[in-house]
């Protein structure tokens, strides 16, 4: 299951470190952290008029933008000693399941309602702990 996507995923991660590297393109080894934050709101204000226009082309051609943004900026990270792929991957699976007891775990909802209770709690909780921290 997902064969076809992991190849896809790991050649993307391939092509965002060729463009980053020696002899790669100009504009993409100059980005950094900062210089790319503005174009992830971009791309996300794209998918966002993407999904408007209930175009699924342009839709999909945008989260591809966004998700290319998304792996340049983790790409940067790595370079830099910050994380790299599997820790933004491994955080994100560990937050998904923690805040989905309703789906991974015995907590009990009835309605889509409960559901975003339950994981606006748990963010809530897990603010206040990083907070005490």
């Amino acid at each position: 299951m997902y064969e076809k996507e992991k190849e896809l995923f790991a050649e993307m991660m391939v092509i965002i470190a060729k463009l980053r590297g020696p002899k790669g393109c100009l504009w993409d080894r100059k980005q950094t952290l900062e210089s790319l934050a503005p174009n992830i709101l971009e791309e996300a204000e794209e998918v966002s008029q993407a999904v408007k226009s209930k175009c699924k082309d342009n839709l999909c051609e945008e989260l591809g933008d966004l998700l290319m943004v998304i792996l340049m900026q983790i790409e940067i990270a790595q370079e830099k000693g910050l994380f790299n792929y599997s820790d933004v991957l491994a955080g994100a699976v560990k937050k998904f399941i923690r805040r989905h007891p309703h789906v991974f775990g015995d907590v009990k909802v009835n309605t889509s309602e409960e559901a975003l209770a339950v994981w606006k709690k748990i963010k809530r909780e897990e603010k206040e702990a990083n907070n005490l921290k």
